[in-house]
């Protein structure tokens, strides 16, 4: 553990959640922003606060767990246009070969409105849970893309921030196993009943791996990771 300070992109998903704790686990203070952008399973925002309140209850972390950041992107994103994550338009593959529930920028206006609050809160870490070897294929998720991002805030706001991505090689496996190796049993059980990842939204079933309709990519990947895991 160092001296330094984080803020760490929260939806109340997996992803974010371990990576939350992969911060606590290394930073002396930790605060948290997420998003509403008029996303269809807007049921993450409510599983945040719960998600993160059991977090701090682990490991002593509460002591080091800071504000938490809500960012209204309703308008900006839905003035773009819809996607089948912001509508109740079918999940499927583009003609371009992206799955329909890519929203345009989505992560780049996250990773630029967090570096603005880490601007006036006076973190230097912002730490986001993209992934490429184990994801929907978003093209906002790269390492390429968020090393550009990095260079080009780093250059716009005149700070030396540094984007960190925890699980950027790890599949959903790994990062079943790492939330294992940082929290034990209790972290993996509250990431898998406290969680939530389904882009349609559905809490209304509770699968061995988590809530979910157990149809949609995310759903799909959430559930292949946690059965390799458990295998």
């Amino acid at each position: 553990m160092t001296d330094e300070t984080a803020l760490v992109l929260f939806s109340g998903g997996q992803d974010s959640a371990t990576c939350l704790a992969w911060a606590l686990d290394r930073y002396a203070r930790v605060e948290t922003i997420g998003f509403s952008y008029g996303q269809r399973h807007a049921v993450e925002l409510d599983c945040r606060e719960p998600l993160r309140l059991g977090i701090a209850r682990l490991n002593g972390w509460g002591k080091k767990l800071g504000a938490d950041h809500m960012i209204d992107l309703t308008v900006t994103i839905a003035g773009l246009g819809s996607t089948a994550l912001t509508s109740q338009a079918e999940i499927a593959m583009t003609d371009e070969g992206l799955p329909s529930t890519f929203v345009p920028g989505r992560n780049l206006l996250f990773l630029t409105c967090a570096a603005a609050l880490a601007y006036r809160r006076g973190h230097r870490r912002i730490i986001a849970g993209v992934c490429e070897t184990d994801y929907s294929g978003y093209p906002d998720c790269r390492d390429d893309t968020v090393k550009a991002m990095q260079l080009a805030l780093n250059l716009g706001m005149q700070r030396r921030f540094v984007l960190e991505t925890p699980l950027m090689w790890r599949d959903k496996l790994a990062t079943w196993a790492l939330a294992r190796t940082l929290g034990g049993t209790a972290l993996v059980e509250l990431i898998r009943t406290e969680s939530h990842s389904c882009y349609r939204g559905d809490r209304s079933r509770l699968h061995a791996w988590g809530y979910g309709c157990n149809d949609c990519p995310a759903c799909d990947l959430r559930a292949t990771g946690w059965q390799k895991w458990r295998a």
